[in-house]
C-alpha cells in the first residue's frame, strides 16, 4: 500500500490505542490463569491478534463480547496443536517459548518477515539448563521444544532483550516455582520487566525484585486468583508517542486514554517533549500539546529503544543537532532502524550521523517532500508520516500497511486530526 502525507494542521481529540505491550502479557496470563478473564480494551493490532491464536492453540477458549471485551477461558497450558506461529511479534516468540515449554508435548514455534532472522540463541542455550528439550535452526526460527519446564536457579543475559526474561518470568510463576532465583545481568528495558511484574501481581504471583539483578520465587502456588477476573489493557505510549509528535510538529492536539503512572517504557517520551520545548500540558486524564519553537534535545533510549523513530521525526523540526543514546538496542527491530532511519530522513533531507552509541540528527534545516520506504517496519512507516506533516511537499510511503503489526488505526487517526492523507 501506497500513503502520501500532505502538509497539515492538526487540531482535536484523540484516544491512544490500546497497549501491545499489555495486550499481549495480559494474553498469556490469561492463559495460565484457571478460569475466566474478560479483557478490557483489547488491542487489535497484528502482534495482538497473533497472541491471541498462540493462546488458542495452546489451550484457551476465547470469546468476543458484544461489547469489545475479549473473554478468555483457560485451564493451563493443554496445547491442542503441536505448532504455534507467533507473526512477526518479537514480544510474542521470546515470551510464548517458555510458557508454551511448560507442557510435556512437543510443540514447534515459528514466525513470519523479520521474526525468522532474529536470534533466538537464548533459547538454545537456557531451556536445556530448565529440562526443555530445544532444537532451533542455527540460532533461528523454528524453534521445536519439548517440556516440561522445571524452574532452577539460573542466570541469564539481559543485554539483547527483556521480553526473554518476561516469558521465564511468567513460565516460572505458572509452574509454581518455589526457592529458586533468576539472577540477570546488564538488563535492558527495566520498564518493561516492570510491566510484566505488574501483569503478574494482577493475576496473582508475587516475585521479589531485587534491584533487578535477580529474581526470586518463594512460596508460590501454581493457581493463584487474580485480583479481578477483569483486567483493563492499558493506552500505548509507544504509539502515542507518535501523535504526541504530531502534535508538538503541526497542532495543537489533545491525546487521552493514557495512563500517567503507567510503567511501559516509552512513557519517557514525555522527557523528551519537554526538553525539546513544546507547549505540552499533561492532566491525569489528557495531554495538551502543541508546536513552540523547537531546540535540540539530548536523550537517551536504552530502556525505551522504540522511541527512536517518533524522536527522529520530532527531532527534524528542533533546532540544532539532537543526541539520542542507544543505538546498540537498533539492530534486531523489524529492521535496522539506525539504518532504515538514517536512509529515510535522508531523504527528507535531514542528515542523520551515528556515532558509536549515539545517533546525532540534525534538525531545523526544513524537511523535504519525497518518497520514502517503510522497509515493513511499523514504526519507520509512522515515522515517516509524522516527518511530513510540515515538509515543504508530499510524503510518499511505500509498504505503507506495515503499521498493521502495531496501530492500525495509525492513519485513520491522523485524518481525524486533520492530516491530508491519500491512500
Amino acid at each position: 500500500m501506497i500513503v502520501s502525507i500532505q502538509p497539515s494542521q492538526l487540531t482535536g481529540t484523540i484516544f491512544a490505542a490500546a497497549s501491545k505491550s499489555s495486550m499481549q502479557r495480559a494474553c498469556a496470563a490469561a492463559l495460565l490463569t484457571q478460569g475466566t478473564t474478560t479483557l478490557i480494551n483489547p488491542g487489535k493490532s497484528n502482534d495482538d491478534l497473533a497472541a491471541i491464536a498462540v493462546i488458542q492453540k495452546l489451550g484457551a477458549h476465547i470469546q468476543h463480547a458484544d461489547n469489545g471485551d475479549l473473554i478468555i477461558t483457560s485451564k493451563g497450558i493443554r496445547p491442542e496443536n503441536n505448532e504455534v506461529n507467533c507473526g512477526e511479534s518479537g514480544l510474542g516468540i521470546r515470551m510464548f517459548t517458555p510458557i508454551a515449554a511448560l507442557s510435556d508435548q512437543p510443540i514447534t514455534l515459528n514466525g513470519t518477515g523479520s521474526l525468522l532472522t532474529r536470534p533466538m540463541n537464548f533459547f538454545d542455550e537456557i531451556l536445556p539448563k530448565l529440562g526443555v528439550k530445544v532444537q532451533s535452526k542455527n540460532g533461528k526460527l523454528p524453534l521445536h521444544i519439548q517440556g516440561p519446564l522445571k524452574p532452577a536457579d539460573i542466570e541469564v543475559d539481559g543485554s539483547l532483550s527483556s521480553q526473554f526474561l518476561t516469558g521465564l518470568l511468567m513460565a516460572y510463576g505458572a509452574a509454581g516455582a518455589s526457592n529458586v532465583t533468576i539472577t540477570v545481568k546488564d538488563l535492558k528495558s527495566k520498564p518493561y520487566i516492570d510491566l510484566t511484574l505488574q501483569v503478574m501481581k494482577h493475576f496473582g504471583w508475587k516475585v521479589e525484585n531485587n534491584n533487578y539483578q535477580s529474581f526470586y520465587f518463594t512460596n508460590i502456588t501454581p493457581n493463584p486468583k487474580p485480583q479481578t477476573p477483569n483486567y483493563l489493557v492499558e493506552g500505548d505510549w509507544s504509539g502515542a508517542a507518535f501523535l504526541l509528535v504530531a502534535g508538538a510538529i503541526a497542532g495543537p492536539i489533545t491525546v487521552k486514554g493514557l495512563d500517567m503512572y503507567s510503567t511501559q517504557a516509552d512513557r519517557g517520551v514525555l522527557q523528551a517533549l519537554m526538553d525539546c520545548g513544546c507547549h505540552l500540558s499533561v492532566q491525569p486524564e489528557s495531554i495538551e500539546i502543541g508546536p513552540l519553537p523547537l531546540k535540540a534535545f539530548h536523550f537517551n533510549a536504552n530502556d525505551c529503544p522504540d522511541l527512536f523513530p517518533p524522536l527522529v521525526a520530532l527531532a527534524a523540526y528542533c533546532e540544532g543537532t539532537t543526541v539520542i543514546e542507544g543505538v546498540n538496542r537498533l539492530t534486531h527491530k523489524e529492521s535496522n532502524r539506525a539504518l532504515t532511519l538514517q536512509q529515510e530522513f535522508t531523504k527528507l533531507g535531514i542528515e542523520i550521523n551515528v556515532q558509536e552509541d549515539m545517533m546525532l540528527i540534525k534538525g531545523g534545516t526544513g524537511v523535504k517532500g519525497s518518497t520514502t520506504h517503510s522497509h515493513h517496519d511499523h514504526r519507520i512507516a509512522m515515522a515517516c508520516a509524522v516527518g511530513g506533516l510540515k515538509a515543504d511537499g508530499e510524503v510518499v510511503i511505500q509498504e505503507a500497511e506495515a503499521i498493521n503489526k502495531s496501530y492500525p488505526e495509525f492513519y485513520d487517526h491522523l485524518e481525524k486530526l486533520g492530516a491530508i492523507i491519500k491512500r
